[in-house]
């Protein structure tokens, strides 16, 4: 397991967009520029509808749509039933990471975190 091929589509989705550009620049930096946003899940569903996403980087406390409901409706969607989906925030406890796993997320990366983890987590969860 290796990093993904740096042409592949990814979709960060956070209500911060502080957050976003964060992560979008610590993409950038390991080659990744294929990269789009959404700033609640109505809109990252609206995109993951609209275009075809290879993984999708998702915060967990959000405004409108929860991202464990987000990830709910990304399982729901055919071409998502195994897209890698990471989930960033600041939620750590027990619980939450294993309903987390039980709806199907790829990974989980609890903010504040380093570029490192990041690239880490991003090996991890991609499967050639």
């Amino acid at each position: 397991m290796g990093m993904p091929p740096k042409e592949i589509k990814i979709l960060v989705v956070d209500d911060h967009a502080m957050i976003r550009n964060i992560i979008k620049d610590i993409l950038a930096k390991l080659g990744y520029s294929n990269v789009k946003d959404a700033e609640n899940g109505m809109q990252a569903i609206e995109k993951l509808k609209a275009e075809k996403f290879d993984l999708v980087f998702l915060d967990w406390n959000m405004p409108i749509m929860q991202g464990i409901d987000v990830l709910r409706e990304i399982r729901k969607i055919p071409a998502y039933k195994d897209t890698p989906v990471i989930m960033v925030t600041a939620e750590s406890e027990k619980e939450k990471v294993l309903a987390a796993i039980q709806e199907g997320v790829t990974n989980y990366i609890v903010k504040p975190f380093k570029p490192a983890t990041l690239k880490e987590k991003l090996a991890e969860s991609w499967k050639d």
